[in-house]
């Protein structure tokens, strides 16, 4: 069992400790169900009412909380609890998770023109083509592909059954989960009266460094130029980018999120759950869109935008529906009798 001393939790994330260093703690948990041998944090002023009951053997509060925690027990007091408690679990994963072996696993097909970095982990069954880079410490899980001329950078981390198609590349230190597919066709085809021409698509995926791609998310390849995914971003599970999409730096998106192709959005931007975005748009640097909400033309001002309609029990919802559809003819009613009376 995992565990460490208040003591050299405080030494490697700072801050001040009030309590007994010698303390063990075995577990990261939640203030609810806390044993006296795991550390807790509170960052939401609304979860305040916890310290009273939890049984944490050690909270960590930022300096207005300070005072309370304190009479409940030992404390770590933080300038940003939340970033604080971020670290913490990083620091405990990388002390419990045994590291991936180095080298090429048996079963592996990896082509003779490829290169492989001696530090990297080539898990069970993945297939590596010709041409392809794997730098240093980097992980591939079982039943990987890495296509033809791709390359997947130091210290990034595929989890099993991620497909890397052909001409992508990824940068360093990544997180890609189970089932991403980067590099697919784009949605691309002409139209012809006897169905749709398919147009191929031509460009790539290109990755920056420390982004965290989310399962069974889908990144299209441009169909000239390449899609573009910034340093820094953040892509939860499940959702769709069209192809030659750019996505600036530090930007993060909640599930489920679908944005068409040859969108840009900014840097330092966040998209909530299901939040629906059209093609050939630009939304501008710190923009804020509300889950569920359809983007339909561009956001050139930073911003938070909503456009989702509430919620309601049906009988309700369908009147106000019905009502929706009847306001432009409405607002001509509304004007022509505006006429009448000026």
């Amino acid at each position: 069992m995992a565990e460490a001393t208040l003591g050299e939790i405080a030494a490697h994330l700072g801050g001040e400790l009030i309590g007994d260093p010698g303390l063990r703690v075995t577990r990261i948990g939640p203030l609810e169900g806390a044993t006296p041998s795991t550390i807790s944090f509170l960052s939401n002023p609304r979860y305040q009412s916890q310290l009273e009951s939890t049984q944490a053997g050690c909270v960590i509060v930022g300096p207005a909380m300070r005072d309370a925690a304190v009479l409940r027990g030992a404390t770590l007091v933080a300038a940003d609890p939340y970033l604080c408690f971020a670290k913490l679990t990083q620091w405990w994963a990388a002390r419990t998770r045994a590291p991936a072996p180095p080298g090429v696993h048996r079963s592996a097909a990896v082509d003779s023109s490829a290169t492989i970095a001696s530090s990297a982990s080539i898990g069970p069954m993945v297939v590596i083509e010709a041409g392809a880079t794997v730098g240093e410490d980097a992980v591939i899980g079982a039943h990987g592909f890495i296509g033809e001329g791709s390359t997947v950078g130091s210290g990034t981390r595929f989890a099993p059954r991620v497909t890397l198609m052909r001409g992508c590349h990824v940068g360093e230190r990544g997180i890609v989960h189970s089932g991403v597919v980067i590099g697919a066709d784009g949605f691309g085809f002409a139209p012809t009266p006897q169905g749709y021409e398919k147009i191929e698509q031509l460009g790539g995926v290109r990755i920056g460094n420390d982004v965290e791609i989310g399962a069974n998310t889908c990144i299209d390849r441009g169909a000239l130029d390449d899609t573009v995914i910034e340093d820094g971003v953040k892509l939860d599970n499940q959702i769709q980018v069209g192809h030659n999409v750019r996505i600036g730096a530090y930007t993060a998106m909640a599930g489920c999120a679908g944005v068409a192709g040859s969108t840009t959005i900014g840097k330092r931007c966040t998209i909530g759950g299901a939040a629906m975005i059209v093609g050939h748009i630009t939304i501008a640097d710190g923009v804020n869109i509300s889950a569920g909400t359809l983007v339909s033309h561009s956001l050139l001002k930073p911003g938070t935008y909503s456009g989702t309609f509430p919620m309601d029990d049906n009988a309700t919802w369908e009147k106000n529906a019905a009502t929706l559809r009847q306001l432009y003819s409405l607002r001509n009613r509304l004007r022509a009798l505006e006429k009448k009376t000026s």
